[in-house]
């Protein structure tokens, strides 16, 4: 019999939305507590919750022995959404008002600040081995993303960053974190310290595909499964991975148009299928399918390093379906 993966997880997002839902009711003061139920609430793939509960069922775990500490990743996670809202001067987040635009710009700091002590709260009530490990690659996760979103601040006011500069950047706000959650769930299950490392590597590789495959998707995505404008990116001068290789591969012609949008702070929208020819004529297009290939197959090389499981090949299918996802 074969195993619906996508069913399995969407059950799990399913138990996941309930204890969101509950997370927070009654609490008070309601203006603390009903900005962090709206971020809470508001969905999203839930893919770090996800990885805690099947990188601990990889490691020989239990999903029920996990489910606080998943519910304290996508807590950290949505922390970092609303002031990284609030940097960005965002309007919109998953088709809703940000949490700034909507409470007010104090209370979003403020349950911002609020939804990191809850999260570090739910963390503990699975710590029940390893705790010290767990805590600090918790920590080490937040330190890293606010290490990553100060690297992206500082992209924009810089001239030029170099592909390694901004891997580097992607590396600490994206893939760590979900390394850290692999990590987590690990060490919610076991002392194997190569099964740890394994899957933390399956993290980090998955992290890197996951944000240069945004990037792909933001200029090549077909608008409709995308769910929003496609070519969002260059439209704020955004230094992509596609924008800094096509400059790196680029002749003088090229190269001039292409620093336009980070002169002009961005491009019109009437403009970004001219943009999007400019990649696919500079081979970017592929570089970065390459690049996601790469990450993805070192991803899966990891798991090679566990004994085989219904959870591995969970983790196999997921790496799979988030390079062809549509949006």
């Amino acid at each position: 019999m074969t195993t619906d993966y996508s069913a399995q997880y969407e059950e799990q997002i399913r138990i996941l939305e309930k204890r969101f839902n509950e997370l927070l009711d009654e609490q008070k003061p309601a203006s603390l507590y009903e900005p962090c139920r709206y971020i809470i609430t508001s969905g999203g793939k839930r893919l770090r919750p996800f990885l805690v509960l099947i990188s601990a069922k990889a490691a020989g775990g239990e999903f029920n022995n996990a489910y606080n500490a998943a519910v304290a990743v996508e807590l950290l996670h949505n922390f970092t959404l609303v002031h990284d809202d609030i940097m960005d001067k965002a309007d919109l987040r998953r088709g809703r008002e940000t949490v700034h635009i909507k409470y007010g710009l104090n209370p979003a700091i403020l349950s911002g600040d609020n939804l990191v002590a809850i999260a570090y709260k739910n963390l503990i009530l699975d710590c029940k081995r390893n705790t010290i490990d767990i805590l600090n690659e918790f920590t080490n996760g937040l330190i890293e993303v606010c290490e990553g979103q100060s690297y992206d601040t500082d992209f924009e006011t810089t001239e030029s960053v170099t592909l390694d500069e901004y891997l580097l950047m992607i590396r600490k706000k994206t893939a760590v974190m979900a390394m850290m959650c692999c990590k987590v769930g690990a060490l919610l299950a076991t002392d194997d310290k190569k099964h740890i490392e394994a899957l933390g590597d399956f993290g980090i590789n998955l992290g890197m595909a996951f944000q240069i495959q945004d990037d792909l998707l933001d200029i090549m995505a077909d608008q409709e499964k995308f769910g929003k404008k496609v070519g969002g990116d260059l439209v704020e001068g955004k230094k992509t991975f596609l924008y800094i290789r096509a400059l790196e591969k680029a002749d003088k012609a090229d190269k001039e148009k292409l620093l336009e949008v980070t002169r002009n702070k961005g491009i019109d929208w009437n403009q970004v299928e001219e943009y999007r020819q400019l990649y696919i004529k500079l081979g970017v297009i592929d570089d970065a399918v390459s690049e996601i290939k790469k990450y993805t197959e070192n991803a899966l090389g990891s798991l090679n390093r566990l004994p085989a499981s219904e959870a591995i090949e969970t983790l196999k299918w997921l790496a799979n379906a988030l390079i062809k996802r549509a949006k």
